[in-house]
């Protein structure tokens, strides 16, 4: 519909355009004036630019979205016509109802991952017992998978170690699935390592996101092309195709390794997730999965590269007879902007309403949607011990100032906000109650909710839950515990920015 409005709008555009310079070049030619012609098109212009931008709110509001989000875009082209109107366009619309891979083609990738699943004993068992598993396995089709082995790394230097000590005892393929994968020394060092194992006749896929990657020079990838490594970007922004895409990005981190070893977690290939910032270290985490539930990551990965390459790969060597590794039991959750639920975000509030003695959450930015604040808030007030860890110092400013901006509704309802002081936190992680805990992609925010390809890992075994909860307390003594009286007392000038910020949460 609001491409129908832009053409539309093209057309009536130039064909006043015509009019105008007919009927100017016919009033010169007689010798008359000008500027009475000029005041009554220029009436007319305002006229037409003015129902333009009020058939383009009244499809906003029948997009039937968030009213929040809605109003947030109503204001944006109320108040900035012009800018909105192409902001808009570019990254307002929705593709829920779009499709990266049609049914036929899914059930064939997943085939032998759900043979897999139904072999095992525990399986139905576990969906059973731990309803938060069973809501994914039903919406999201995530197979929860016993028997792995997982490694947890809170630092860029033990994770890069153990991904190029992987990715050097690679036989038969390297899948690897990252939103920036940047053209510096980290970046580089991977590149000669998959490089060399191509020449070792190890097959290698690197998905990239175009827009984490805009700033990498082409021939970056082009050198890993022409060496034989396939490369693809994920909806590469291009006009006019795909200008309308550029808000809906491949946030997921994802390495597979000979469909045995995965990787998951919240790091890129950049320097900075090894140096950190000049103003601190990074803190983050990911795991390494070894068993069953580097299916899911296989899954995962195979279904993007479908929709980017069209190339369905569903051979047997890619998803290969795995033994149990050790006692972690796990699932592999996707979620994106196509499809019809909001698949993490109900999931997260689903576990926060089901939480019984705690819920801890880590992430660089919160800028939640209405139900999962209200989640936040209801747990907190029926007793839930719920503490939602920032970092202290942000690495956007709008974000980090959004972000601050819920803090009083937090407190207010009684949940313990943590901010990290030593770098910037970036991790995503979830523990509750012993029972459950997740690292991955999602941030606390409308962007990974609604407009992001994300992917999780849960996990639902004490002891992997319990590492989880430990890796929380001690990132808790590193950071400062806010109080209601002293959050009060920031300046007016704060309290206003972040205030009106707030009112484009949405949007960022």
């Amino acid at each position: 519909s609001i491409t129908i409005s832009f053409r539309i709008s093209l057309f009536c555009s130039n064909f006043v355009y015509k009019i105008y310079k007919f009927v100017e070049n016919w009033i010169i030619e007689r010798g008359m004036d000008a500027a009475v012609i000029n005041e009554v098109f220029s009436g007319l212009f305002h006229v037409l630019y003015l129902a333009v931008i009020l058939v383009t709110i009244f499809i906003v509001i029948l997009d039937n979205r968030n009213p929040v989000k809605t109003m947030a875009w109503i204001l944006v082209l109320f108040f900035l016509p012009v800018i909105g109107w192409f902001l808009y366009y570019f990254l307002g619309r929705s593709t829920r109802k779009e499709r990266l891979i049609t049914r036929k083609g899914y059930s064939r990738l997943s085939k032998r991952p759900v043979q897999a699943f139904q072999q095992q004993d525990t399986s139905f068992q576990w969906s059973e017992l731990n309803r938060l598993g069973d809501f994914f396995y039903r919406v999201n089709s995530a197979l929860l998978f016993s028997g792995n082995k997982v490694d947890v790394f809170t630092d860029g230097h033990t994770m890069l170690s153990e991904l190029i000590r992987s990715i050097a005892q690679a036989r038969h393929h390297i899948h690897l699935q990252f939103y920036i994968f940047e053209d510096d020394p980290m970046g580089r060092l991977l590149r000669d390592l998959l490089i060399d194992k191509v020449r070792q006749g190890v097959q290698v896929r690197l998905l990239y996101d175009d827009v984490g990657c805009w700033k990498v020079s082409p021939m970056f990838y082009d050198d890993m092309l022409c060496e034989g490594i396939e490369v693809q970007s994920f909806l590469k922004v291009r006009f006019p195709r795909f200008t309308s895409k550029v808000n809906y990005r491949n946030h997921r981190k994802i390495v597979v390794i000979d469909g045995k070893v995965g990787f998951i977690g919240g790091m890129n290939i950049a320097e900075r997730y090894l140096h950190g910032l000049g103003w601190g270290k990074w803190r983050d985490t990911h795991v390494r999965i070894t068993g069953k539930a580097v299916y899911g990551l296989q899954t995962a990965f195979l279904t993007d590269w479908y929709a980017m390459d069209r190339t369905l790969l569903t051979a047997a060597e890619f998803f290969p007879k795995i033994e149990d590794a050790g006692d972690s039991v796990a699932q592999i959750v996707t979620s994106h902007p196509v499809g019809e639920w909001h698949d993490m975000m109900q999931g997260i509030i689903l576990g926060l309403t089901r939480a019984r003695h705690y819920f801890y959450v880590q992430s660089p930015y919160f800028l939640p949607t209405d139900e999962v604040m209200n989640a936040f808030q209801i747990a907190a007030l029926a007793g839930v011990d719920v503490r939602v860890m920032l970092p202290k110092r942000g690495d956007t400013f709008l974000a980090h100032k959004g972000s601050l901006s819920y803090m009083d509704d937090l407190l207010k309802a009684g949940v313990k906000v943590y901010l990290y002081r030593r770098g910037f936190l970036h991790s995503k992680m979830m523990v509750s109650d012993d029972e459950v805990a997740s690292v991955g992609s999602v941030n606390m925010d409308f962007r990974s909710f609604e407009h992001n390809f994300e992917a999780n890992a849960f996990f639902y075994d004490r002891p992997t839950v319990l590492r989880m909860k430990n890796i929380f307390l001690a990132d808790q003594k590193d950071s400062l515990l806010l109080s209601s009286k002293v959050w009060g007392k920031r300046s007016r000038m704060n309290k206003a920015t972040e205030s009106i910020v707030r009112l484009f949460a949405p949007l960022l």
